[in-house]
């Protein structure tokens, strides 16, 4: 077997052992589903009905589609996280002995993480359908097709962090920590476009800023409340989005291979 078939199947393998964990996770399916009822159902509805009322827009939709790209990134970088348990078991480090190079092992946990998380779009659409949320018909279908991106996103920045992270209880706090002011200050639960000073600035540096405004400037591309929603131009979304991608990722690698061989 050449030494590329054998990194492909182990990429390969490493995703479907992410995915087949998630099947048998009853718990994270049951987090998929009450995480969006918590958030879109009660905090959205409450928010739609004390405070957007004169937005001009559906609030609800508005927040579901930053809710559809907040729960694929910090599913992401939850899992990512997961990497710090395992070093502790020993898991990745019988992977790390193995013929494999370290930077496959990483691919395959990312690409995997960033799929799995998928599985929180199952309640978000079950908590839109009952709440009858316009989905948009096929601008919802690009979203969904656009949604892994987001996931990578959220891996990338995963794998950063933990190279530097040895405990996986920090790890699991700071996944959090790194994750919920994104959720605030990116614009997925309210507008950011009037944020200035402190607030506009980190609106401005967070990843998960321009993850939600390229989502919303595909949703509502052609529609005539684009210009009062979307921030950027969606191709400089994509390309900060790259940048994100390949900065933290090749990063991450790194460090997070370094630290393993040096175990």
């Amino acid at each position: 077997m050449s030494v590329i078939s054998r990194e492909v199947n182990a990429v390969t393998a490493i995703i479907g052992r992410e995915l087949i964990r998630v099947i048998r996770n009853p718990v994270y399916i049951a987090i998929s589903i009450i995480f969006p009822i918590i958030f879109i159902g009660i905090l959205g509805g409450s928010m739609s009905q004390n405070l957007a009322g004169n937005v001009g827009y559906n609030f609800m939709q508005f927040m579901l589609i930053g809710m559809i790209v907040n729960s694929m990134f910090q599913s992401s970088v939850s899992g990512m996280s997961q990497l710090v348990e395992e070093r502790s078991s020993n898991f990745t480090q019988e992977l790390f002995v193995s013929p494999i190079s370290r930077y496959s092992i990483v691919l395959g946990k990312m690409i995997g993480t960033a799929f799995s998380s998928m599985a929180m779009l199952i309640g978000i659409i079950a908590v839109a359908l009952v709440l009858q949320i316009p989905l948009g018909g096929m601008s919802f279908v690009w979203l969904l097709l656009l949604s892994p991106l987001f996931s990578l996103v959220g891996a990338a920045l995963g794998i950063f962090f933990i190279s530097f992270i040895t405990d996986s209880k920090v790890a699991d706090i700071g996944s959090m920590l790194i994750t919920m002011p994104q959720m605030f200050l990116s614009g997925a639960l309210i507008p950011v476009n009037h944020s200035t000073g402190i607030l506009g600035f980190l609106a401005h540096i967070m990843p998960m800023t321009y993850c939600v405004d390229l989502a919303r400037a595909v949703f509502y591309w052609g529609d005539p409340i684009y210009n009062e929603i979307v921030l950027f131009n969606p191709a400089l979304d994509l390309i900060v989005i790259v940048c994100f991608i390949l900065i933290f990722s090749v990063i991450g690698t790194i460090l997070f291979a370094r630290s393993e061989k040096n175990r």
